[in-house]
């Protein structure tokens, strides 16, 4: 069967040219995946992946540790386990809070490069979901950037799934705006993450410069290995 990475990757060079913007990096959601379907994968030359559970990401950190892949946590993180994540991740996506910064930032090992950490908003204020209100980044960034342990790359989001085009692009254009600000103070914060697998394109058009793909990669989720 043929692997769907080539067209993804097309799609996504394709929709970047036509909103005149850089081709976003592809994150491949992994979660519930095997290891043989991330290795596979791995083969073909995508390097990043994202994992939403602690325990079943070390696993598979462990198992594929000689493939050189770039480990992204996108699940939300309790601060009790910020210890492993920061000792095997490169980057965090789901900071929401002080007290999970000071714990990644205190267990991220000296001899290790900072671990990069987004910022995670919740930008259509559901009740179901995790991350911060637009008005705590900024007292976020600022306890972030403090850490010489963690290096602030940006803001992450997971906007409503709406059926309307139209109120999925002002989320999308209102995280851009609060990534466009960031940026301002503060020039390493260089990434904007939203986008999957059913809403990529439009994201993209709207200022994504990474975008977390499961399914139109690996097909409906399954039990790992």
């Amino acid at each position: 069967m043929q692997s769907p990475l080539p067209g993804i990757l097309s799609n996504l060079q394709n929709a970047a040219q036509a909103a005149g913007r850089p081709v976003p990096t592809l994150l491949a959601v992994s979660k519930t995946q095997p290891t043989a379907a991330i290795a596979a994968l791995a083969a073909e030359g995508q390097r990043a992946f994202g994992e939403n559970y602690v325990q079943e990401a070390l696993a598979k950190i462990e198992a594929l540790q000689g493939l050189g892949l770039e480990w992204h946590l996108i699940g939300h993180l309790q601060s009790n386990k910020a210890e492993p994540v920061a000792r095997h991740f490169q980057w965090v996506q789901s900071v929401d809070r002080p007290k999970l910064v000071a714990a990644l930032a205190r267990h991220r090992p000296a001899d290790l490069p900072p671990l990069n950490v987004l910022i995670q908003v919740n930008i259509d204020d559901e009740s179901s979901k995790h991350g911060c209100q637009p008005a705590q980044i900024d007292a976020l960034a600022a306890a972030i950037a403090a850490e010489p342990t963690l290096q602030l790359r940006g803001l992450m989001a997971i906007p409503a799934p709406w059926p309307d085009p139209a109120r999925r692009h002002a989320a999308f254009a209102r995280m851009h705006a609060l990534q466009q600000a960031l940026h301002g103070r503060y020039p390493q914060a260089d990434t904007l993450s939203m986008g999957m697998s059913s809403d990529y394109a439009e994201a993209v058009a709207d200022g994504a410069t990474l975008v977390r793909i499961g399914t139109a990669l690996f097909g409906a989720r399954v039990h790992p290995a």
